[in-house]
């Protein structure tokens, strides 16, 4: 028999009431489990506003520690349901840095190993180095009653290195918490949103996995959120969307034996040709000077100074 598992996305609109945005994704997250959903996944930092688009904001309310808040507030909830749940965070560490990460409960409430965010992006509306030390304990598999999953943060889900780590680990889905949308006032000469879900669905045909996105949506600032949380499965097909502008519960069933009758099939792992593969290199590594005068660059920079105004 297949091995089907019921995932669930949480789709929320974030406000600057801190309160408010934990005991909203409560209420949200319960409903999935009450409807069935076993590994649970908010989207990247679900408890504040997507503070990184500005510079300079004052975060000491923001941060909390790995058995903070957020681990109290939902192990009772991951206990009661039998779930495993995915709590992105932005966390300060006992090192005094602060990282993107997640904390994980599993069914029984009890937290396991920290993910911190291993890409961190510096761009207009994504100032996170501003913010965020590189994350610094690798890629984290959990093994779970459940299945076995990987979490991987936003700005990760562009490279498809970080995806193939993952599933080498084991990882039969991918969660990719993110907090990603249009900057108001600046056109881009193509469809973004369209790129970031095409590079989702091709991690999943590459590496014969499920991908499960969760994204906010709303309007923070001079960012319109996508929404579009959606399921993939192991060949790229979208199983479940959500919309685009309000919240939502996304609960779908995925097949993990599916993965591997087409990892069998297709043989992508298999075939691989490691000893072609040159990674570590120096090449492209820089920001290059000539970024701050290209058009693109400098028309989102303008449509940022909008909300200040």
């Amino acid at each position: 028999m297949p091995k089907i598992v019921k995932i669930g996305l949480i789709q929320t609109k974030v406000t600057k009431d801190l309160k408010h945005n934990i005991n909203h994704a409560k209420k949200m997250v319960e409903d999935a489990a009450k409807k069935g959903a076993k590994i649970i996944c908010l989207p990247e930092l679900y408890k504040t506003p997507y503070f990184p688009q500005e510079q300079g904001v004052d975060t000491s309310t923001f941060w909390e520690r790995t058995k903070g808040e957020s681990f109290e507030k939902f192990a009772p909830l991951a206990k009661k349901y039998k779930a495993c749940i995915i709590l992105p965070i932005f966390e300060q560490a006992a090192n005094g840095k602060f990282y993107n990460s997640v904390v994980v409960v599993d069914d029984m409430g009890k937290i396991l190993p920290t993910y911190r965010k291993l890409h961190i992006p510096h761009d207009p509306g994504f100032y996170e180095k501003d913010y965020f030390e590189n994350g610094d304990q690798g890629y984290k598999v959990y093994k779970t009653k459940f299945g076995t999953f990987a979490v991987l943060i936003c700005f990760d889900q562009w490279f498809p290195e970080a995806a193939r780590m993952a599933r080498l680990a084991g990882a039969q889905i991918i969660f990719y918490p993110t907090a990603i949308g249009d900057v108001i006032g600046y056109e881009h000469p193509n469809d973004w949103h369209d790129a970031w879900e095409t590079i989702q669905r091709g991690h999943a045909i590459a590496n014969s996995v499920v991908v499960a996105t969760v994204n906010r949506t709303g309007r923070e600032g001079q960012t319109q959120f996508w929404g579009q949380s959606f399921v993939s499965d192991a060949w790229g097909k979208i199983l479940k969307r959500a919309p685009k502008n309000s919240e939502s519960v996304v609960v779908q069933d995925v097949d993990l034996e599916y993965n591997e009758f087409l990892s069998e099939g297709w043989g992508f792992m298999r075939n691989r040709r490691v000893d072609t593969y040159i990674l570590h290199t120096d090449k492209l590594v820089e920001k290059s000077k000539k970024l701050k005068n290209v058009a693109h660059y400098k028309q989102m920079q303008a449509a940022l100074k909008k909300s200040k105004q």
